[in-house]
């Protein structure tokens, strides 16, 4: 008879089943008996499993309900003064952190200009780490993990093996840098847009499980979600779509290639073609109906529109959600964009709708955050803080 495999052992087993718990209070909180039926386990063992997780702050059991007929039963609840979970993200010209709690309610956000563009990795990392600290104070919990948003490609050890906008940083493993100056636990490393993507799927059920998410900054890319999961590719360079060629013999970029979408629809190319000096000066000129703006705003509308046709008929997503400097200018791009989905994209029309992300500039900071939340509702043994299970 041929072996099936090794039987799960005790630890194992109880990992699962904190996972079940963890997992159905997320979806909505329960007494101890409704976690019982929910999760198909016996009563005694949810006891257990519950009295742990409120000795460790992840749970919190409310007062008796007085209604009713029968022992009154106590909600049990994630905890939000718990554990929490920590999200940054180090772009072109910015540093953003934010922290969630584990019911996912923001409670703590920073936000700090930073040319990371000419600094070298260490200049990077100690400023970041300057303002995750600050956070770390203000919090005064204990951490679920943390997470690290990077705008360009992100190697599944971690290594930022290419980002065209910061190459002090390309080639090395900015998470681990900056977990080792923070004296963290490794940190998990993606994409901005990935994350960015994760964190409107949070936010925005309506948008449906599968959707592209366009992180529109300095540089342009797009996270894939398809069946409520991210498509990364082989390598990670899925949705790479600030350098999709739209133009064969366009002005050069920084990846090496010619006429990238990047170079038409990237935020300085757009201020620039505006002649505007920032994003509030462009918004306020839109606003006004100066033309030099709004003809800026309707090419990089239509190369981004090209861009995406492509994407889309590669990928059969049925929306687009625009993030970013896309969603500030959300109601003056979506025409010259949507004039080259309706031509150019070969899916019905309508297919590619267009929807305005609900987050701002700290979307992939959330999502950073989101998805330390996100591992540690899944398996709550395997975190830091909550090890020793």
């Amino acid at each position: 008879m041929t072996a099936l495999g090794n039987p799960a052992g005790q630890q194992t087993v109880r990992r699962h089943n904190l996972s079940l718990i963890t997992t159905s209070l997320a979806a909505a909180p329960g007494s101890r008996a409704q976690l019982a039926q929910r999760t198909g386990l016996t009563k005694a063992t949810v006891s257990s499993l519950v009295d742990h997780l409120i000795s460790r702050d992840v749970l919190v059991e409310g007062p008796p309900a007085t209604a009713g007929i029968g022992r009154p039963a106590r909600p049990v609840t994630l905890n939000p003064e718990g554990p929490m979970a920590l999200g940054v993200e180090v772009n072109v010209d910015y540093l953003t952190v934010c922290v969630l709690d584990l019911t996912g309610q923001l409670r703590c956000y920073r936000h700090s200009v930073a040319e990371n563009r000419a600094r070298s990795a260490a200049e990077v990392i100690e400023q970041t780490a300057e303002l995750v600290g600050e956070v770390l104070r203000e919090l005064g919990r204990p951490l679920l993990g943390a997470a690290l948003a990077l705008p360009g490609v992100v190697g599944a050890d971690g290594t930022l093996s290419r980002a065209p906008n910061l190459p002090g940083l390309t080639g090395g493993q900015p998470g681990r840098q900056l977990a080792a100056a923070l004296g963290l636990p490794p940190l998990l490393v993606d994409n901005e847009a990935n994350l960015g993507a994760l964190a409107c799927l949070r936010a925005e059920p309506a948008v449906g499980p599968d959707f592209v998410y366009v992180s529109g900054e300095i540089g342009v890319g797009a996270g894939l979600v398809v069946a409520g999961e991210l498509f990364r590719g082989v390598n990670g360079f899925a949705g790479e779509l600030g350098h999709v060629v739209v133009a064969q013999d366009g002005p050069d970029c920084g990846c090496g290639g010619r006429g990238c979408v990047e170079q038409y629809a990237g935020q300085e190319v757009l201020l620039r073609t505006a002649g505007q000096p920032g994003l509030e000066q462009l918004e306020a000129a839109v606003a006004a109906g100066d033309p030099a703006a709004l003809d800026a705003v309707a090419r990089a509308g239509s190369a981004l529109g090209v861009g995406l046709a492509s994407l889309l008929n590669v990928m059969d997503l049925p929306t687009v959600v625009l993030g970013g400097v896309y969603a500030r200018l959300f109601e003056a791009i979506t025409p010259s964009l949507t004039a080259q989905l309706d031509r150019r994209a070969l899916a019905p029309r309508g297919a590619g709708r267009l929807s305005r992300s609900p987050l701002g500039i700290d979307a992939a900071a959330r999502g950073a955050a989101g998805a330390v939340l996100d591992r540690a509702l899944r398996d709550p043994a395997g975190i830091p803080v909550l090890a020793g299970v």
